[in-house]
């Protein structure tokens, strides 16, 4: 609580502030409510690359129209347990909602269900939207394309994005794992931080746009990031690309237009939520023992951290001292994300 450049806010205060910019900026209340819970979410776990952050960019695009501000979800296309959400160019949250709760009804009916949704934007942390599928006793799986930043492997242009997956395994016995990451060696957003910031980025993350290492931030930006692991990372980004777009028909990320610029194409990108009840499979009971059988395994070596569950001791915190936001940021979000 000591770091004299962050002022420390309550969840409650921040949303409101959130959700107040985007009215502002002409959003409707659904998708100013669904965006502004996702960003604070993401915020009170440690995850500012995908929070509030994120405000002055989208503020800027509402305003502009490379985002519809009066855009409304539906579902346009649907077969029972596989169905399409038409984000209608709006930001990604309201859109998320729709694809994810009508996905638990529908895999409680059908034991599975696969929602894709087309037109649609940055969708923040993927955890975040498996929440409630957790919650609810079911597995749930996300992909989502992004603008191009990484080339293919062996590749000299950036063809696919950072092309995040999450995934959630409810628990009958604690808290549900989450699994969540993005296939290039780090998120995007956390390049964005340190090019807001000022701040040097670890030799590896990137390349300039002519695909030299970079520790620059801004050019980090300008130019590539690197998949993980290689060429594995790079193949798992061609299967999210595959999975999220291909199957929404939405934009590539060599065709969507960028998340981090106020002007230029409407980024159009695809997401795929992918929920399974495990009573229609070995049923309930049995998974629950097999899951707790692995958790068991794990945890014999000691340092073993089970996934998700650092960042709910963050947001634990956070409820307790507030959510620490860098007072620039605040000041701007206090001005409807005007700058002046």
């Amino acid at each position: 609580m000591s770091d004299p450049d962050l002022r420390y806010v309550t969840a409650g205060e921040l949303t409101k502030l959130a959700r107040e910019a985007l009215l502002g900026a002409g959003a409707t209340p659904a998708t100013a409510d669904a965006t502004a819970r996702a960003l604070v979410y993401a915020d009170a776990r440690g995850l500012a690359s995908h929070g509030v952050a994120r405000l002055p960019m989208y503020v800027a695009q509402l305003r502009n129209g490379r985002v519809d501000p009066a855009a409304v979800p539906g579902i346009v296309r649907d077969k029972g347990a596989a169905f399409l959400v038409d984000a209608a160019d709006g930001l990604a949250f309201a859109a998320c909602e729709l694809a994810v709760a009508t996905g638990i009804e529908r895999a409680r009916q059908f034991g599975t269900a696969a929602a894709s949704i087309v037109r649609s934007h940055h969708f923040g942390a993927g955890a975040y939207h498996l929440e409630a599928i957790g919650a609810a006793g079911l597995v749930g799986l996300a992909f989502s394309n992004a603008p191009a930043s990484m080339p293919a492997w062996g590749g000299k242009r950036a063809l696919f994005g950072t092309n995040p997956i999450a995934a959630v395994f409810p628990r009958s016995k604690g808290r549900p794992l989450a699994i969540d990451l993005s296939l290039s060696q780090v998120a995007r957003g956390k390049i964005m931080i340190a090019a807001r910031d000022g701040k040097p980025i670890p030799q590896g993350w990137a390349t300039t746009a002519d695909g030299q290492p970079t520790t620059n931030a801004q050019a980090a930006l300008d130019g590539m990031m690197m998949p993980f692991g290689g060429a594995k990372g790079a193949m798992l980004a061609l299967m999210v690309e595959l999975l999220a777009a291909a199957l929404s028909g939405a934009q590539f990320g060599a065709e969507a237009g960028s998340f981090l610029t106020a002007e230029g194409a409407r980024s159009r990108v695809g997401h795929l939520f992918w929920i399974i009840d495990p009573a229609a499979l070995a049923g309930t009971a049995i998974y629950e023992a097999r899951i707790e059988t692995l958790i068991d395994l794990m945890l014999v070596d000691d340092g073993v951290r089970l996934p998700g569950y650092r960042r709910d001791e963050v947001a634990e915190a956070a409820a307790r001292d507030g959510i620490g936001i860098p007072e620039a940021l605040l000041v701007q979000l206090e001005r409807g994300c005007h700058v002046e």
